[in-house]
């Protein structure tokens, strides 16, 4: 019954941990403004189209 206990807890604090990475990756894209988010989309494309060459 005592390893049921430690394992129910360590479930526990992985789904913790994963909502505070969540959060936090949320709130940090929150704090992007549309001309930021269009600038890192337009970079993104060009660093792709440069990778490939065959288009």
């Amino acid at each position: 019954m005592k390893l049921w206990k430690v394992l129910g807890l360590a479930g526990l604090a992985g789904v913790t941990a994963t909502g505070v990475v969540i959060a936090r990756d949320q709130r940090a894209r929150a704090q992007l403004t549309p001309d930021e988010v269009r600038a890192r989309l337009h970079e993104r494309l060009e660093s792709v189209v440069a990778a490939d060459p065959s288009d």
